[in-house]
């Protein structure tokens, strides 16, 4: 059996590289084992540089230029451009605080999120040759964190969902998602289909990949753009990390975008 790539490629556009990271082909150890580029969760920082290096040769890109926000969980979009790129490294780490959500037009730049079991969302605008990368963990998808992207990408580069292609990567399914009632009431209350998006066993259990495709059905994003991944990361813990599975302290998997 041939082993897995340290990448999965999604087919979006001729003109656009789209894909996830997963667990092998690096150097990290133990939870961070082996292909983690995230900064913010404990891992060893020359594993982290190491690994970071191979991931802009794999894309072809300057590896100044594969971008990460620390992430909040929150509904904040980020549009990373030339003033962005061109500051200094403690500068440009400030600006990229705090945001679940990034934007661009610029070429041969990757802008990508870090999740394990959270939802990574990637937006395509042909018309405009836009893209965004989106972090849609529970409290970010309750947020609509992807209609409000939209909307910021209508606003700064006049995108219409209608003409969006749409990618869901790997997250955690709604078999493995398992809530308290405190957030089935928080999604209730946000006016969620709780009949389409929650299911119960012994606890509630919602479906987080379904959450986001209906926010981007419901802002216009034709169905047959959205591809959705299908990958549970709990169940493939094995290649993909996976929060509830290894910890917080372990690695995580980047899925980006990149307009060539």
């Amino acid at each position: 059996m041939q082993p897995m790539p340290i990448i999965t490629y999604y087919p979006m556009a001729a003109q656009v590289t789209a894909f996830s990271t997963t667990r092998h082909g690096g150097v990290g150890k133990g939870c961070y084992s082996e292909f983690n580029i995230n900064p913010y969760c404990g891992d060893d920082p020359q594993a982290i540089i190491a690994n970071r290096k191979a991931l802009a040769a794999e894309l072809q890109v300057d590896e100044n230029h594969v971008v990460m926000a620390h992430q909040v969980h929150g509904d904040d979009c980020l549009v990373v451009d030339d003033d962005l790129l061109r500051l200094p490294e403690k500068e440009r780490l400030a600006a990229l605080e705090g945001h679940d959500a990034l934007i661009t037009q610029l070429g041969n730049v990757c802008i990508g999120v870090s999740t394990a079991d959270c939802i990574p969302v990637l937006l395509y605008d042909p018309r405009h040759h836009a893209a965004a990368a989106i972090h849609a963990g529970w409290r970010g998808t309750v947020q609509r964190i992807v209609g409000k992207t939209l909307r910021v990408m209508e606003n700064n580069y006049g995108t219409h969902a209608g003409d969006v292609r749409a990618v869901i990567g790997p997250g955690i399914s709604l078999a493995n998602f398992e809530v308290g009632q405190e957030v089935y009431d928080r999604f209730a209350e946000a006016w969620f289909d709780m009949g389409r998006i929650a299911k119960r066993y012994a606890k509630w259990h919602i479906d987080l990949p379904l959450c986001n495709r209906l926010q981007l059905e419901e802002a216009g994003v034709p169905l047959d753009a959205i591809l959705v991944s299908n990958v549970c990361t709990y169940d493939r813990v094995d290649d993909y990390f996976s929060a509830r599975r290894l910890g917080v302290d372990s690695g995580r998997i980047y899925t980006g975008i990149i307009l060539r």
